[in-house]
């Protein structure tokens, strides 16, 4: 009745405003999706950019998909994803690791590549990470006043760690308004660290190309590059035979390519190949 007084005062051509404005259309914040399973998983873009890093220091180490689920569900919980340079006593970072207890300086602990790495490295000295809870093994390391603080941030995790090692196809999506731009080699700086050499790398103008014959490799270095939009937008990525364009209101979803496959497996050669390209 409301709506219906609005347009009954404004005529056709208040109406033709009215409608191209669309004062109940919804503008989704700027962040990272995961969408797992039909359950949609939110990140913000910091938080993402250092999700992209704690699962490519588990992808480089050759952990399977587990260990980044446990150090993602750990981040959640001590940081909320964020690095931050205080905490309870001397707790530093991500992980909230103190330096008085044998975990680095306060300048390592603050690399999030280099926490990532302690993390993992405690992690594997643990002979039941791989068969105990996610939440239990997280415990095992920290060994936080709170031992069942973790569980909460299970489900999360585990979606993101599936997303980013490529192992949960067209999972991700991002939306990023800044006006900023970078080059896309800062933008897959993590994708390639944690790949190389099983994953090659091709930069041409504004877009990065990525070949493997693995297909979840493949995955994995465009997610970690879409997940790094913080340093400047993306304008599309594709995988194979599929592709996504952002949206600048919306989180867009993955769809079948346009016009001949982007990857080369389709002529039987056994490569595949993703691209991201960065908006200039």
């Amino acid at each position: 009745m409301v709506v219906l007084t609005i347009l009954a005062g404004l005529g056709w051509g208040g109406y033709k405003v009215w409608k191209a404005v669309d004062p109940f259309a919804t503008t989704e914040p700027e962040g990272c999706r995961v969408v797992v399973l039909g359950q949609s998983y939110d990140l913000d873009l910091e938080q993402s950019q250092n999700a992209a890093i704690i699962t490519a220091e588990s992808i480089r180490r050759g952990l399977p998909t587990r260990a980044a689920a446990i150090a993602l569900t750990t981040a959640m919980q001590e940081s909320k994803l964020r690095n931050i340079d205080y905490g309870d006593r001397d707790s530093l970072g991500l992980f909230q690791q103190r330096p008085s207890q044998g975990w680095g300086t306060a300048k390592q602990i603050m690399d999030p590549w280099y926490s990532s790495g302690k993390f993992y490295g405690e992690l594997v000295k643990f002979s039941n990470w791989k068969t105990v809870s996610i939440n239990d093994a997280a415990q095992q390391v920290q060994r936080s006043g709170y031992p069942e603080a973790y569980r909460k941030h299970e489900p999360l995790a585990k979606a993101w760690a599936s997303a980013l090692t490529g192992h949960s196809p067209s999972a991700l999506t991002c939306i990023n308004r800044s006006s900023k731009t970078t080059t896309v080699q800062e933008l897959a700086r993590t994708a390639r660290r944690a790949l190389a050499p099983k994953v090659a790398t091709q930069v041409t103008g504004p877009t990065v190309t990525f070949t493997a014959t693995d297909p979840v490799l493949v995955r994995a270095a465009v997610a970690l590059t879409m997940a790094s939009t913080s340093l400047g937008p993306i304008d599309r990525a594709t995988v194979a035979t599929t592709s996504w364009r952002a949206d600048s209101e919306h989180y867009a979803s993955w769809g079948a390519a346009a016009g001949p496959s982007a990857s080369p497996a389709a002529s039987g050669t056994g490569w595949v190949s993703g691209t991201v390209t960065a908006r200039s």
